[in-house]
């Protein structure tokens, strides 16, 4: 599921369906198994129903367990919210019986490849640990999307943006823009028109010796490839469109004019306030990402290709995994 459910009753059926189907992919299987044992089929076709039906099953039972995010778990947790009417309530109680039994099955295989069942105990294992880090992950994007359930881009994207025209040279742009603002991309316009969009990475891809003569309009990706977006769209569908596309900023237009931007630092900004106000359902939770902290603001910086904001002396940016110069 690309989003969570609206209702604890939907969550329920839309989990339960998932083990139900390989139980009923079972149950054929293991009729057709009978019936071709009955009429003295080739041994290759007996098998081969009774391998696929004895399959079903036992996916029908692992997904049953109640560990968060498999079907099991998630059936428990629409259970538990369902009860209590708090989401992320459910989620905390899923996620933490989640973490118990990982760590259960973790323990179990460690044990097994003691006892000299390697191959057995590093399943195991590595199941017990796909469980844990499945949960924490579902829980922490629990809680994002609840804080930003209802906020659209246009709420919480920069208005008032600076734009690059596209004459200068890549030098200009970086002495002028990149090295005095904040910023890792700038839209480029002439006449109000969008052209498309410069940011470090492209400025960085110009050899050095050709920076002083190349224009940004040679060096920018252009209008066809930049990702624009409408202000009316939440900010979660946002949060995946960057992710599919793997960039760092989105433009916002309306009518083919320029509205603002929306970077990753922006959602980040977005989600700590709320945190901060207890807007939203977030209330009383650690934090969910920790770039999200309160930190003091000579201690911050900024991606040098998406623009993200995290604590200085990072290596990697924790955005778009770029490596930062130290």
């Amino acid at each position: 599921m690309t989003e969570e459910p609206k209702d604890a009753g939907l969550e329920v059926r839309m989990a339960a369906a998932g083990p139900l189907m390989s139980f009923l992919i079972a149950g054929v299987l293991g009729a057709l198994w009978y019936v071709t044992q009955l009429t003295n089929a080739p041994i290759p076709i007996v098998a081969t129903l009774g391998y696929g039906a004895l399959i079903n099953a036992a996916l029908g039972l692992f997904n049953l367990v109640p560990a968060f995010p498999l079907d099991g778990g998630r059936v428990f947790r629409g259970s538990l919210w369902k009860r209590s009417g708090s989401l992320i309530g459910a989620t905390n109680t899923a996620t933490r019986v989640s973490e118990v039994l990982s760590l259960l099955m973790m323990v179990g295989g460690f044990v097994a490849i003691i006892f000299g069942d390697f191959v057995d105990g590093i399943w195991i294992v590595v199941l017990g640990w796909f469980i844990r880090s499945g949960a924490e992950t579902s829980l922490r994007q629990t809680l994002v999307g609840e804080a930003l359930a209802g906020v659209t881009v246009g709420g919480i994207m920069t208005r008032n943006v600076l734009s690059v025209p596209p004459d200068i040279t890549v030098q200009q742009s970086i002495s002028s823009y990149f090295l005095v603002h904040p910023h890792g991309g700038y839209p480029v316009l002439r006449n109000g028109k969008i052209l498309g969009l410069i940011t470090l990475q492209c400025a960085r891809s110009v050899p050095t010796e050709s920076r002083a003569t190349r224009t940004v309009e040679q060096a920018m990706i252009p209008f066809e490839q930049t990702v624009m977006i409408n202000p009316s769209m939440s900010v979660l569908d946002a949060m995946q469109l960057m992710a599919r596309k793997r960039v760092g900023r989105l433009l916002i237009a309306e009518n083919e004019q320029l509205l603002g931007i929306l970077t990753r630092s922006d959602i980040m900004k977005a989600l700590q306030m709320r945190q901060e106000l207890s807007l939203g359902s977030i209330r009383h939770h650690e934090p969910v990402v920790s770039a999200a902290q309160p930190t003091a603001l000579g201690s911050m910086r900024y991606c040098i290709q998406c623009g993200g904001q995290f604590p200085a002396g990072t290596v990697i940016c924790p955005h778009c995994n770029a490596k930062q110069p130290q």
